[in-house]
């Protein structure tokens, strides 16, 4: 009986380890093809897309198409500003968001059910139909900058950055997340002395390095996609970010060893931003025990 036991075990561990493999090689497969494509000629690329070897390392292999994408547009340029937007909205997002979840959470006001359920109702109102209002705000604002006083935010960084700060994913997942930590930690804070903002950065946030994860990592990947919005607000090729500079590939006949290298450098960012990430919640879960 423990034979059959076992072998029992050991096939169900082996389907189990099969199935992870095959929904591996559907993540991996296209990001194999993109990086093996970037090498070839596109005429090469385009005869080796119907068999296996779209994802082998054969054929005349060059660096020609990353050289060609350098030449046909401001790589260097792109791949900066999206960084840059991204990594400061980030920033900003998490800090605003986190204090906002905490105040729903911890703080008791007048309105805060019904302030939080509007906050919540903003996930069935879709970008489109906010678009056109928001740039007509935008382009009337005012900023005060180091040139003095102006007026409109277009073709600017703070455009890309501002209007995306706060979202209601953000602040929800700040707010389911701290709803499960312990009370008699936010009390023995408060019985100690300690103010508000001093138990939100020496106690809630130590603990939250999971969500805080969580949350980078989805801001990151919706600031870094983003197309319509900056294809809106910014004309001046200095602010463009990747996925509008992707449309230089385009123009007249696609070049598409070109588009491939592209493809592989601006996704460069995205990977080691998702592997730091992972380290970290991993290595926040690991550290972080909290008892009930």
């Amino acid at each position: 009986m423990s034979v059959i036991g076992s072998d029992n075990r050991n096939l169900r561990l082996g389907v189990r380890y099969l199935v992870l493999i095959l929904i591996a090689l559907i993540f991996v497969l296209p990001l194999l093809f993109m990086v093996m494509s970037s090498f070839k000629p596109s005429d090469a690329l385009l005869r080796d897309s119907s068999s296996l070897r779209a994802f082998l390392p054969v054929g005349q292999l060059s660096l020609d198409n990353y050289t060609g994408a350098f030449e046909r547009a401001p790589v260097g340029l792109f791949v900066f500003n999206s960084i840059f937007v991204t990594g400061t909205t980030v920033l900003l997002s998490l800090l605003i968001c986190s204090l906002a979840g905490f105040s729903f959470v911890f703080l008791h006001w007048r309105g805060r059910d019904l302030m939080l359920s509007i906050i919540l109702a903003t996930f069935i109102v879709p970008f489109e139909t906010i678009a056109i209002p928001l740039l007509l705000e935008v382009s009337k604002l005012p900023w005060l900058g180091l040139d003095g006083l102006s007026w409109g935010w277009l073709d600017s960084y703070r455009v890309q950055i501002i209007p995306w700060i706060a979202d209601g994913l953000t602040i929800f997942l700040f707010v389911q997340y701290f709803k499960g930590l312990p009370g008699e930690l936010i009390e023995a804070a408060r019985v100690e002395g300690a103010s508000w903002f001093q138990i939100y950065r020496r106690v809630v946030i130590p603990l939250s390095g999971p969500v805080i994860a969580t949350a980078a990592i989805l801001k990151f990947l919706v600031m870094y996609n983003q197309y319509l919005w900056p294809l809106i607000v910014v004309q001046q090729e200095q602010y463009r970010p990747v996925m509008v500079g992707l449309q230089y590939f385009f123009q007249l006949n696609p070049a598409w060893g070109e588009i491939m290298a592209y493809l592989t450098l601006i996704t460069v960012p995205v990977l080691a931003f998702y592997l730091v990430l992972q380290k970290a919640f991993i290595a926040s879960i690991a550290s972080t025990g909290v008892k009930g």
